[in-house]
């Protein structure tokens, strides 16, 4: 008897290829997806220019110990993660912070963060009264009750819009500290619609001012933890993922371009060679996606070609135990502060499994916004930078010592030179349309497109996946394949 055609073979009866371009989270989890619909027949190649898979999601060691380089957590009131760890057998090396709260650095004072708010959105002035200028506490109080300027459909940056009703200091000392944590961006290069849509949502269905507005957005109050980790970082779930997914992995093999080829994709390498798939994933970060797809897809490569990108630096320290660190979470920055780090994370204290008796403090500082570049700093420069921004925050939470570069015990630079992407005003438009023609195969994931997080990330992998089984699916007996049961 003739074999059954199914989605990972031809009618043909050839296999079916797929290629996935990037081996970053999201280019991983897609991997993943891909075998889940596909099926173990399928050959599933994974190409990237690193010589470790997990982009972001990096590893360096610091005083013996792995820790995470580049993101630490995710929110756990996201279903992704969470349901993608638990999925991969994960779930019991989940962590959840501590008790701990985090500081705002404002007017040179430690403050405590302000909460609830919307993103750093405060939604009364009570919340914010001993943070901001007294001025715009009165226009906070005035906020209700002030015509909106507000057209439906329309997008404009967070900062403009918070500096309009609730004043600059709440969007410098508030606002600011939170989305340049979450996006390496300050607000007023963030656009509303892209960052905060329900937001831009409740305004367009005719929320009358901003309070209220964020008010109606604020969850409830909860003492469950909004962040989670995992014990033994992020290089757990990126080795479970590439050991699940039983894609081939092409490390240190540069893509140059990916072209169409009738109904196949021809990919292009660094070093001249080439070869066949019949579909292709593009889950590389805009710049890159912009040169692969350049003659395939020139719609795309056009619209993500101008969706520029941070440059950031993490320097993560271990400091001598003799230094008793701040009793905070870690220290967020106010805009015109005068230090050089956007934020510190005071690692040991915000997470138990790396507090050890007798160990050193871990802490992580970084560096680096869209529009504030480190790349004129040298590591040493960076290293000092963060040891002299964490000795202020000691000396300003009253330590029993002052913290000198005779405290370091270690540290470790990791740069980004091509970090998070700025979502500007009318962000989401400008994907719309450069993904409204994408040639049948051909399709993209990662930050770039619907958010910037691990657990966005992943939900978007998880679509990309799904649009080419589909497509390999519909292709039918005299293409791709066709679905078995």
């Amino acid at each position: 008897m003739t074999a059954p055609t199914t989605a990972a073979t031809a009618g043909s009866g050839r296999t079916v290829r797929v290629a996935v371009v990037g081996a970053g989270v999201s280019g991983l989890v897609s991997a993943y997806r891909l075998r889940q619909g596909l099926g173990a027949a399928a050959v599933i190649d994974v190409f990237d220019a690193s010589d470790t898979p997990g982009g972001l999601l990096a590893s360096r060691r610091l005083d013996g110990q792995l820790l995470d380089a580049g993101a630490e957590s995710f929110i756990v009131r996201r279903p992704e993660a969470v349901g993608l760890i638990s999925e991969l057998g994960l779930a019991d090396r989940v962590v959840s912070p501590t008790s701990r709260r985090p500081a705002i650095l404002a007017g040179g004072r430690l403050r405590d963060l302000p909460r609830p708010t919307l993103m750093g959105i405060p939604a009364n002035a009570d919340q914010v009264v001993d943070l901001v200028d007294a001025a715009d506490v009165e226009r906070m109080r005035g906020d209700v009750g002030r015509p909106m300027d507000w057209t439906t459909g329309s997008d404009r940056s967070v900062g403009e819009l918070v500096a309009d009703r609730f004043g600059r200091s709440v969007v410098d000392r508030s606002v600011d500290p939170m989305l340049s944590g979450v996006y390496s961006c300050r607000s007023d290069d963030i656009g509303l619609r892209a960052s905060l849509p329900a937001l831009a949502a409740r305004l367009d269905s005719g929320a009358p001012d901003l309070t209220t507005a964020v008010t109606g957005l604020l969850p409830p109050p909860s003492t469950a933890p909004v962040f989670g980790a995992l014990d033994g970082g992020y290089r757990l779930l990126v080795d479970r993922l590439v050991q699940a997914g039983g894609a081939t992995m092409h490390l240190g093999s540069p893509v140059s371009s990916v072209d169409a080829d009738g109904d196949r994709w021809t990919v292009t390498f660094d070093s001249g060679s080439q070869r066949a798939f019949d579909a292709v994933v593009i889950a590389l970060p805009a710049p890159a996606a912009a040169t692969v797809v350049a003659h395939a897809a020139p719609q795309v490569a056009r619209g993500v070609a101008t969706v520029a990108t941070a440059s950031t630096a993490l320097v993560m320290l271990a400091i001598t135990p003799g230094v008793a660190l701040p009793d905070h979470s870690g220290v967020l920055m106010a805009t015109g502060e005068a230090t050089t780090a956007k934020a510190i994370t005071l690692s040991s204290q915000k997470w138990a499994h790396l507090a050890s008796d007798g160990g050193p403090g871990l802490v992580r500082a970084s560096f680096g916004r869209y529009g504030d570049p480190v790349d004129h700093l040298s590591d040493d420069d960076l290293v000092s930078a963060a040891v002299t921004d964490l000795a202020t925050i000691v000396d300003l939470a009253g330590g029993s010592r002052p913290l000198t570069a005779a405290d370091l015990v270690d540290a470790t630079v990791q740069r980004w030179p091509v970090g998070l992407p700025r979502y500007a005003p009318g962000h989401r438009e400008l994907v719309a349309s450069a993904l409204a023609d994408v040639p049948p195969g051909l399709v993209f994931c990662g930050a770039t497109y619907d958010g910037v997080g691990v657990p966005a990330c992943i939900a978007r992998a998880g679509v990309a996946a799904a649009q080419v089984v589909t497509h390999l699916a519909d292709r039918g007996p005299h293409g791709g394949g066709t679905m078995g049961s």
